[in-house]
Order: C-alpha cells, then structure tokens, then sequence
C-alpha cells in the first residue's frame, strides 16, 4: 500500500511538472519569439526594432509564425527543466544530509543551480536549434526552388548534402562566364562546378537558415555535432542563469520565511515550525528571481542564438580543422564562445528574454502547485 501510495506521488507532480511546463511554454511563446528575431537581425551597425520584427513575422508566416516552432521548444522545455530541478534537487539533498532544521544556504543554491544549468543545456541543445532556425523562418522570405536549370545540373553531391536545394541560375551562370575563358578539359563547366560543394547554390555562400532548419537537412549538411552547436556558449548561459535563479530564490524565500517568523510568538526554532508560504508568494519569488537570472545570463544567450542560425556545412568545418583555424577574440571570449563582431549586440533583446523568463517561471510555479494539489486532493 506504502508503494502504491509512492508511485501516484511520482504520478501526480510528473504529470503537474509536465502540464506546467507546457502551459508556461505556450503562453510566453511569442514573446521567445521576438526575442530571438531581435538578437539574430541586428547588427553592430544596425538594430531591428521590435514593430518590424513583429510587422515581418505577421505580414510572412501570419499570427502562427509567433509559434513557428514551438513543439520543439516545448519538447525541449519539459526534458530541460526536468533535468534541471532533478540535478538541483539531488545536488541540494546532499547538501542538507545530516541537518536538523533541513536548511539550505544561498551560496550552495548558487552551486547546485550552476551544475543544474550546466546539464540542461547538453539536453535541450537540439531542440532549442531546431527551434530558433524555424523561428527565424517564420519572418524569412523562403523563395521558390529555381528549376531554371535542367534536372541534370542538380548532382548526387548537392542532393546528398541538402535535399531539395536547387543553385541560383544567374550566379551560376555569372561563375560559368568568370571562368568560361580558361582552357579546360570539360566540355560542360556547369555540371563540374556543381560537383564542388561550395558551389552548390551557385554562388560559393552557404545556404540560408531558412534552407536548414529541418533536422535532417541539419545532419546532412553540417553533422550531428551541430545539434551542440554554440554549446560553450550555452553551458555558460545556463550555469550563470540556474546558478543566480536558484540563490537569488532561495534568499527571497529564507527572507520571506524569517519575515513571517518574527510576529509569531514563541519564535520558532527552526523553518519547520514555520508554516508554508501562500503558493502566489513563492510564485512571484521565483517569477523575480529568473527576471534577474535572465538579465545576468542574457550575453550569453545572444552569443548562442547568433551562433546556432549560422550555417556552417561539414566541408568548411572539416577545412577549418585542416588548416588548425583559431577563434577570434580574446581568451574570454574563446572561453565563453563570443564572436568579437558580436560585442555590440549581446543585450539586444534583454527586456523580452527577461519578460519571458519571468513570466514562465511564476506560471510554472503557480500552475505546478495548482495542478499538484488539485490531483493530490482528488486521489486523497
């Protein structure tokens, strides 16, 4: 009966976490979505404004381009977080092993959110690449495959690095008249130049997000270790964001605690004694406290965002490694995974991330605990 009991608990908070975590996820949404659409269009020469972002988005992809993606996001929110407050919570239990009044310093909070961080990010990598590349579709003019060019100029190579990718015919033919004056053994330099590669948009670029933003167009143009692209960078992101979350909530939570304590007469001993805080309390702590984390990590965000809607196919990283190519910057930048041009933009979109991660944390919490009690009290 005692195991039974055990595994509806299990039940009910897996099934509130996930219900939550879902409900926060939709609802803040769009609000990602401008984020994200800020951090990649500007430029240290130009900054998008909000209107047209939100203008390009709707006048594009419509009122479902806010939600361009937003599967993957979810998907990835629920397996991040769970990870997230797993490692937390296992890390913290530790940490209070052995104490009578079962208390929790904000120095080990900080600690135990920065390793919690750190392991979220390798497991919701993918799908927030997958989701930022469809965001940034949503307000991309995605032009019509050019079939132009005889289905014969579209060679194995190009069919097998991107499928349905067609070569720009005018920048094809301008790259045929550059070298159409050079003695060559080909009769036919239009179908040579499509067996290289970096030819195979017909402008030696590589394609656009827009192009690659399914995972298997993913994988085979640029590997499977782009799933961790900009993972440095997002390591940071994260142990800078759980660390000062969890810290900054548990001193507003132990202050709360200590502020109800002092009009209770005998004071008590211990947090024990002390009766839970109101859940729109500890929702509007930890609404507070990711505000602040946000704001805190949201360099390092940009820096990710820039780097995962970079296309860089296999055959350039395979040149890189080739030719020992160094990252730019100085050593923290290397460290972190800043790119130098991106000195000036790394706190584009700051108010919408921390709008974002705030209003996400008190639903989550809110609704978590809502969800919680509701089921608990129904199975009772």
């Amino acid at each position: 009966m005692e195991e039974l009991s055990q595994n509806q608990t299990i039940v009910v908070h897996g099934i509130a976490g996930t219900a939550s975590v879902a409900f926060a996820t939709a609802f803040t949404y769009p609000l990602d979505t401008m984020k994200a659409l800020l951090q990649v269009g500007s430029s240290a020469s130009k900054e998008l404004d909000a209107a047209q972002a939100l203008t390009r988005v709707l006048s594009l992809s419509g009122n479902a381009g806010l939600y361009n993606g937003f599967s993957w996001y979810a998907v990835g929110r629920i397996f991040g977080l769970g990870a997230r407050f797993g490692v937390y919570e296992i890390l913290t239990a530790l940490c209070k092993d052995g104490r009578e009044d079962n208390y929790l310093f904000a120095s080990e909070a900080l600690l135990a959110g920065m390793a919690a961080g750190a392991i979220e990010t390798v497991v919701s990598s993918p799908f927030e690449l997958i989701k930022l590349r469809m965001q940034v579709t949503s307000a991309s003019y995605v032009p019509r495959p050019n079939f132009a060019l005889e289905k014969g100029a579209r060679t194995p190579l190009i069919a097998r690095l991107l499928h349905g990718c067609y070569p720009d015919k005018r920048s094809l033919n301008l790259y045929v008249g550059l070298i159409s004056s050079l003695t060559t053994k080909n009769t036919n330099v239009t179908s040579a130049l499509l067996e290289y590669p970096w030819t195979m948009t017909g402008s030696g670029m590589p394609p656009s997000v827009s192009s690659v933003r399914r995972p298997s167009n993913i994988i085979s143009l640029e590997g499977w270790t782009t799933l961790w692209r900009g993972l440095r960078s997002g390591i940071v992101r994260d142990s800078v964001f759980g660390g000062v979350f969890f810290s900054s909530w548990q001193f507003l939570h132990q202050a709360m605690l200590d502020w109800k304590a002092a009009g209770m007469n005998p004071l008590p001993r211990s947090n024990e004694e002390i009766s839970p805080l109101s859940p729109w309390t500890v929702s509007l702590t930890a609404g507070f406290s990711a505000s602040l984390a946000a704001a805190a990590s949201h360099g390092f965000d940009t820096t990710r965002s820039r780097s995962q809607c970079t296309v860089l196919p296999k055959y350039i990283s395979m040149e890189r490694k080739l030719l020992k190519w160094k990252q730019q910057g100085n050593k923290f930048e290397r460290y972190t995974g800043i790119h130098p041009s991106d000195r000036n933009v790394l706190f584009h979109g700051v108010g919408w991330r921390m709008a974002r991660s705030g209003l996400a944390s008190f639903l989550i919490v809110g609704s978590y605990l809502f969800v919680a009690d509701h089921l608990a009290s129904s199975l009772a």
